[in-house]
């Protein structure tokens, strides 16, 4: 199987000012292959979110080598990043961050017209996704009548509106209630086996950590 993120040896410190300095990742190796959804564990403030903004292009990495989908990420350009980013990578966080005027199909078929797509198409492919996740009813609402269940339903689909080969999801039911994180936890796992994607899902869940394909832990900067 080939491999849709590797991270090898990825360091990262921040300067607090001299002679202060803060390491947040030592040397990180990672490999995630085709279809895998991996769980990140760590405790907070251990780096989770800055190892998924590294390999998801939104940050770089002081030392170290990101390669996505087989490409290595060095020195390539700004543009060109975001490139690979809008097509290869998608990101949920622990807030939806839904765009507050418009619909549920509109978020989704909006990063799809940025990325080419037709409007016709755009709005197949977001209907589809929110059929997938129980919400073809809820596509003319807008974020704010929406639960919070809903609510992320609709930006994991936003985040799989280019059908990207990865997904990084940072903390994505933290906000929610035991009962509707399951719903969503359920419809994640739908979507990403359904649409064949590798992600990388950093959660403080056990439960829901057991049952991915794998558990990564992040320890004094490395994982493990």
């Amino acid at each position: 199987m080939s491999d849709v993120l590797e991270l090898v040896g990825i360091e990262k410190s921040y300067h607090t000012g001299k002679p202060n300095q803060i390491n947040v990742l030592s040397g990180a190796d990672l490999k995630i292959t085709r279809g895998e959804v991996v769980a990140l564990v760590a405790p907070s403030g251990a780096g989770k979110s800055t190892l998924l903004h590294i390999a998801g292009l939104l940050d770089s990495a002081n030392g170290g080598v990101v390669r996505i989908a087989g490409q290595d990420v060095a020195g390539l350009s700004e543009r060109r990043r975001t490139g690979i980013r809008r097509a290869e990578v998608g990101f949920v966080y622990q807030f939806h961050h839904l765009l507050p005027e418009f619909s549920a199909l509109e978020n989704i078929v909006l990063p799809q017209l940025v990325n080419g797509t037709s409007q016709g198409a755009a709005e197949a492919r977001g209907l589809a996704l929110l059929e997938s996740v129980g919400l073809a009813a809820r596509a003319g609402h807008r974020p704010a009548e929406l639960s919070g269940g809903e609510q992320q339903r609709v930006a994991f689909c936003r985040a799989l509106a280019n059908a990207p080969k990865l997904l990084l999801a940072d903390e994505p039911t933290g906000n929610l209630d035991p009962e509707t994180a399951e719903v969503v936890f359920e419809a994640l796992m739908t979507l990403a086996r359904d649409e064949g994607l590798s992600a990388v899902i950093a959660t403080h869940n056990p439960e829901l950590a057991a049952r991915m394909d794998r558990i990564v832990r992040l320890e004094n900067g490395r994982l493990v």
